[in-house]
């Protein structure tokens, strides 16, 4: 079927659609990753978003459950050059269109994404509306006024855990509860790797309910930038500063951040890929690191907050990766903490660990 992305400025590219027939609207980000695309649509950090994945062939490997993220895909479009016609892969289950059509995902294909990379690189990212029902460029951008003009609605709601929830081991050397905010399996699996006993809790969960579960130490995850209900989650930490030990990922990063008093903005063009690096001043020592953020911590801000400390700087930009107080038993990573090779477990994991142990 025929479908069309048009950006919020009235650039257009017309192409293929897969998936849902319908419309979506949403801010229009890229991944530079080379492989990944399950992993990405099942993030709940890029929930609402328009994804573009630069990597010109996508479904060659096909998809599997245990690659899921998340209970599934949070995406409002996804926007790709070409479609694989087969996949091969000996995890496999199911192909990358079935996956597209059983999470009820607008999807375009056959889209000169290379041009388009280049265009939202230069222009900054933006809101973009992906439809198979209009065609019409007045109308359409009409449509994009008008979602922009609206309030914005969370999706905090959906995508933490409703209660209490205990993930993975029932027992654990570590007693860690997690702010849930967008968590990925991924991370997950690491912190069990770590005897760590998990304890889910909703994005609004109230300090004296945390404090009352008394936890070994505190996970704010990663999960949606923008989201109006993150403010709830920045007051609940406040108190727990200096009390128990902390770590905040990605949008956990910033959250924690703007608790201790610093700020967040907006970047031109978000850091969304696999290859960033950063270094640590302290140690001249480097990383390449999975990154996928829009926002980030202002430096700036950090100059009067007393304890706590900057300590690494992406190379490209030198915006703020990491921040730190061994006094008051805090961490905070802007990058996601992958892990580096088969049940290995992240060096940020486990230095949070050895701040709780």
């Amino acid at each position: 079927m025929k479908a069309l992305l048009m950006l919020e400025d009235g650039k257009t590219f017309i192409g293929l659609g897969i998936g849902v027939k319908e419309e979506k609207i949403g801010e229009v980000i890229l991944n530079t990753a080379v492989v990944g695309y399950q992993e990405m649509m099942t993030d709940p950090a890029n929930a609402g978003k328009i994804l573009i994945l630069t990597y010109p062939l996508i479904g060659n490997y096909g998809t599997a459950p245990k690659f899921n993220e998340s209970s599934r895909a949070w995406l409002a479009g996804l926007v790709i050059k070409e479609k694989s016609n087969m996949y091969s892969n000996w995890q496999a289950t199911q192909s990358f269109d079935d996956f597209v059509k059983d999470n009820n995902l607008l999807a375009i294909s056959k889209v000169d994404t290379r041009t388009l990379a280049v265009h939202i690189r230069q222009k900054g990212q933006m809101y973009g509306i992906i439809s198979t029902q209009c065609f019409e460029p007045k109308e359409l951008k009409l449509k994009i006024e008008r979602f922009r003009a609206q309030a914005p609605e969370s999706i905090l709601a959906q995508i933490s855990v409703k209660k209490p929830t205990r993930a993975g081991r029932v027992k654990g050397k570590h007693k860690i509860a997690v702010l849930d905010l967008g968590i990925t399996q991924s991370i997950i699996t690491q912190l069990e790797r770590l005897n760590c006993a998990l304890t889910l809790l909703p994005y609004n969960t109230p300090t004296s309910e945390i404090i009352r579960l008394k936890p070994g130490g505190l996970v704010i995850s990663g999960g949606p930038e923008e989201d109006t209900q993150l403010r709830i989650a920045q007051e609940n930490i406040k108190p727990l500063i200096g009390k128990i030990p902390l770590l905040g990922i990605a949008t956990g990063h910033q959250v924690l951040a703007r608790s201790l008093g610093g700020r967040t903005t907006k970047l031109k063009v978000g850091h969304h890929g696999v290859n960033y690096p950063i270094h640590y001043p302290t140690s001249f020592k480097g990383e390449v690191t999975v990154q996928n953020h829009s926002y980030s911590v202002d430096e700036d801000s950090f100059s009067k907050i007393k304890e706590v400390k900057i300590t690494a700087y992406n190379l490209n930009d030198r915006t703020v990766e990491a921040i730190e107080s061994k006094k008051l038993k805090l961490l905070g990573v802007q990058y996601n903490p992958a892990s580096p090779g088969f049940e290995e477990v992240h060096s940020v994991l486990t230095h949070f660990i050895k701040m709780v142990s």
